[in-house]
Parts: C-alpha cells; sequence; structure tokens
C-alpha cells in the first residue's frame, strides 16, 4: 500500500458501470491513469476507453488491482465472484464503493441481509489482507464526474475506514481529484453512516474553503 507520503499515480477500477465510469472520467480529468476493468474482460471497454480517452486504458480484474489504489464499482452480489479471481489481496488499498443492493437486474433493488455487519465490513471479508476504504458510494455518479470546485465551495466526499495511514492516503487522493475528503469513522461506525439507508446516503455536501 503506497505510504501517505506517495503519490497515487495508478487507479485500478473493477467495474464499468455509471459509477465506475464517473471515477474514471474525474481521475482523467485530473491526470491520473486508469485502468479500467469489468469481468467480460478487456475488448468489451474497447468503446468506451476511446470515449474517456487518455489516461485511461482497458485490461483485466488482475491488472486492474496491482494499481496504486483499486476501485471496487461492482454490483455488491458479483462481488464474492469478481474478487475471487485475485487469490491474495495483501498489502492492496481496496476503495469499496459499492451499495448492499439485493439485485441489480433487472434494476438495483432491495437490500441485502447482512445481519449486524455492515457492508464495507461484508466487503472487506472477502478480500482478505487488503486494507478497505469505504468512498462514493453515498454520491450518484453526475456529482463525481464533473469538476468539483463549486462557487460556494468544494464537494465533499465522505470516507470511512479502520487504518489511519489508508485513510490519509484517500483523502491526499481525492483531494488531488478536487474533492474535499472528510473521514467518518472506522468501517463499522463510519461505513454504517454512509451505507445505503444511512444518514450521509446520496446527501450532497460542500465544503465552504
Amino acid at each position: 500500500m503506497p505510504s501517505v507520503q506517495d503519490m497515487i499515480v495508478s487507479v485500478g477500477v473493477i467495474g464499468a458501470g455509471p459509477l465506475a465510469q464517473a471515477i474514471a472520467r474525474r481521475c482523467a480529468a485530473s491526470g491520473v491513469s486508469v485502468l479500467l476493468s469489468n469481468s467480460r474482460g478487456p475488448d468489451s471497454l474497447t468503446g468506451l476507453v476511446a470515449e474517456l480517452g487518455d489516461p485511461v486504458q482497458a485490461g483485466t480484474v488482475s491488472d486492474a488491482a496491482d494499481a496504486d489504489l483499486v476501485v471496487l464499482a461492482v454490483p455488491f452480489a458479483k462481488v464474492p465472484e469478481v474478487v475471487a479471481v485475485i487469490p491474495d489481496w495483501t498489502g492492496r488499498l481496496v476503495v469499496d464503493a459499492t451499495n448492499q443492493f439485493a439485485q441489480y437486474e433487472p434494476t438495483y433493488s432491495g437490500r441485502a441481509d447482512l445481519g449486524d455487519e455492515t457492508g464495507s465490513e461484508w466487503v472487506a471479508r472477502h478480500v482478505p489482507g487488503a486494507t478497505v476504504v469505504k468512498a462514493f458510494n453515498a454520491m450518484f455518479a453526475a456529482f463525481i464526474a464533473p469538476d468539483p470546485h463549486h462557487r460556494d465551495g468544494r464537494q465533499v466526499v465522505f470516507h470511512a475506514g479502520d487504518d489511519d495511514d489508508a485513510n490519509a492516503v484517500f483523502a491526499e487522493f481525492a483531494e488531488a481529484l478536487g474533492f474535499a475528503a472528510v473521514h467518518v469513522g472506522g468501517l463499522r461506525d463510519g461505513g454504517r453512516l454512509m451505507q445505503l439507508g444511512g444518514p450521509l446516503s446520496a446527501l450532497h455536501v460542500v465544503k465552504q474553503d
């Protein structure tokens, strides 16, 4: 995992839906290299990558998982299947951008019953060895892709995580994209605030600079 002093120079995005595309667009606009991937393989992303332009490229899920920072932006129900491609997640910094919808076809609906566990705690169990930060899930894609600078300040991106260094690295990354990073706690308490149905879910906040 990169140290706080290191710049995130490459981002691997696992997923190619609206949220993944929005994150890729914001990274590209900020000069951050992006490797976009999905379960169907890089050939299925040729048209999308051409539309997004440099520095976005297509790769496999394994390729994306080798980036400095990995964004998991797939339907919640597909997480176990997708992450199983990587035999060892040790040392990776994973940003969990999922929401625990019970199903995604024909549309996102319902809520997965995880008992007392939060969505990000559940995701973290499926990427053993990785350091997980919850972020971007509380935002609509339409608010991620554009310039986060507004007349009154910067768009806030909430994030939650249990590791101080990982939180600092993510905050540095988010600030480099133009966002105002706001840490809201660990994966349990902060994740509960941010997850589907939580008080911070879909909350649009601008930080006054």
